[in-house]
């Protein structure tokens, strides 16, 4: 091992999402329309399959490649689905839900205020996948949030 090799590359954080995309190079159109996302690099594969992309938004990569489902690597079309949600904190939640939904996402929450602070809403991209887009607006305590999500949800929510 190289010991003057940064340990966590530059520009990465502890944790960086991977997304598996049909149509890796429509996503890495797509993300730089919705998001302002900017491709890092890219390498190519066989058939014109994207084997690995790195995509920067704000301060955070991204990582992004084709579904090679021979190799147990599936998009969330395949999965009928995802369980997971990728946040996007941006300086203007209205302005970027905006270009997302013009570009081609599919509201799932409507971007309202919420009651624990931030403006938030999510979509699901043109390849399956979730992102909640929010700008924080207030901060709160966790008994003022409590009490904000009393109010929100009457009845439907145990303490």
């Amino acid at each position: 091992m190289n010991q003057s090799a940064s340990r966590i590359p530059e520009g990465f954080h502890s944790i960086t999402p991977h997304l598996v995309c049909d149509n890796a190079a429509e996503a890495l159109a797509f993300y730089g329309r919705a998001f302002g996302a900017q491709e890092v690099g890219r390498m190519d594969g066989p058939g014109g399959k994207i084997m690995h992309a790195e995509l920067r938004i704000g301060d955070s990569m991204l990582m992004l490649a084709d579904a090679f489902p021979e190799y147990g690597s599936r998009s969330p079309r395949a999965l009928q689905g995802t369980p997971v949600t990728i946040h996007l904190y941006v300086e203007d939640a209205d302005a970027v839900w905006q270009r997302a939904v013009d570009a081609g996402a599919t509201v799932e929450m409507p971007l309202e205020d919420a009651f624990w602070g931030d403006r938030y809403g999510q979509v699901i991209d043109p390849f399956g996948h979730r992102w909640s887009i929010a700008t924080h607006q207030r901060d709160m305590t966790p008994q003022q949030i409590e009490e904000a999500m009393r109010s929100a949800m009457p009845g439907g929510c145990t303490g």
